[in-house]
């Protein structure tokens, strides 16, 4: 006998919640939260639910910032959400689609509905996540394959370096940290990951009496040294993979400053694009505690304390973000860390 689909109840008030599991109780495994903290506790706690019915007005944390950060959660990203509520206009439903709900049935809630639905999303899931695996079985070979260009691009900028590599690897999880608190979907967190490390791919177009140079570079040396974003995006651009066509962007627009004082194209605030704020960003926060020739490793603390004060530098809002992730940031540094004494 297969064991029962376990749905999560997501209510303020007590009395839906009874009313749904009245509807549900015999034919499923029933969870419930009466709030968005709740609710995203209990979906990551065993059993993990299958699907959720989620209301939208709710004190504190309403239905759809829930489904957001559950959306960017890979631990709960896959879960089907199916707004329950009373919010019946066309832009309610619609904002519930955009922030990932694949669902929408309007209170008070009809008892064949309810069990449709969600019988018909259950087995849509189970198809998908069976049509999933083949598809990942069949691509493997030209993910592997794509993969070990990407790694090769990434080593290429930074191939002159004196680092071990682990820099672009360890600077791309703190990027990815920042998109998860942004509540970027996990595939769009994964594309950040993969794109981040090739920033500086364009280094490979700059002269060694350049980029090993010991003493501060000259204006006309920093004109040829700038130029790394525009070749770096030059070679990037030659594929349309959304990887890739993500890191020509990065590498075109990382040097960029929220004032409008970077380069190339001297934009500000927000024409600067949101992937390549934030690899500014991590990108920043790993050179200042990292151990080079010419200088000593920061310790974190420093670091966080020069990005706070880095005023038209990043994205204000992405500053706040990252400061409010510190020891997140710092289990990262540690894992990378130790990794970087391996070689």
């Amino acid at each position: 006998m297969k064991p029962k689909k376990v749905v999560l109840v997501v209510d303020d008030k007590p009395e839906n919640i009874g009313v749904l599991h009245g509807i549900l109780g015999n034919e499923y495994t029933i969870k419930a939260a009466t709030n968005g903290e709740k609710a995203i506790a209990v979906a990551k706690t065993a059993p993990v639910p299958d699907i959720i019915l989620l209301d939208i007005m709710m004190p504190g944390m309403d239905g759809y910032k829930v489904c957001r950060i559950l959306k960017a959660d890979p631990s709960t990203s896959k879960i089907p959400v199916i707004f329950v509520t009373a919010m019946i206009g066309v832009e309610d439903e619609t904002k519930g689609f955009e922030v990932g709900g694949v669902d929408y049935i309007t209170k008070p809630v009809s008892p064949s509905i309810v069990l449709a639905r969600l019988s018909t999303h259950l087995e849509l899931a189970d198809q998908q996540f069976a049509c999933e695996k083949k598809v990942e079985q069949q691509v493997a070979l030209i993910s592997k394959g794509q993969k070990d260009a990407i790694y090769m691009l990434g080593h290429a900028g930074h191939y002159n370096d004196d680092d071990t590599g682990v820099h672009i690897w360890r600077m791309a999880s703190y990027a990815k940290a920042i998109a998860q608190t942004l509540n970027w979907s996990v595939d769009e967190q994964d594309d950040l990951l993969l794109a981040a490390p090739m920033h500086d791919t364009g280094k490979i177009g700059v002269p060694d009496e350049i980029l090993k140079k010991p003493g501060k570079l000259t204006d006309k040396e920093w004109l040829i040294m700038r130029k790394h974003t525009t070749i770096g995006h030059k070679i990037l651009s030659l594929s349309n993979a959304p990887v890739f066509v993500l890191a020509s962007e990065i590498a075109l627009f990382h040097h960029e400053r929220w004032d409008g004082n970077g380069y190339p194209k001297r934009l500000s605030e927000e024409e600067i694009p949101a992937s390549a704020r934030i690899v500014a960003l991590a990108d920043v926060f790993d050179a200042l505690t990292m151990a080079r020739p010419y200088k000593k490793a920061w310790r974190p603390e420093r670091a966080f304390e020069y990005i706070a004060d880095s005023r038209g530098h990043f994205d204000p809002n992405f500053v706040k973000l990252f400061l409010s992730i510190k020891n997140s940031i710092l289990d990262i540094k540690k894992h990378w860390d130790k990794k970087e004494k391996r070689f």
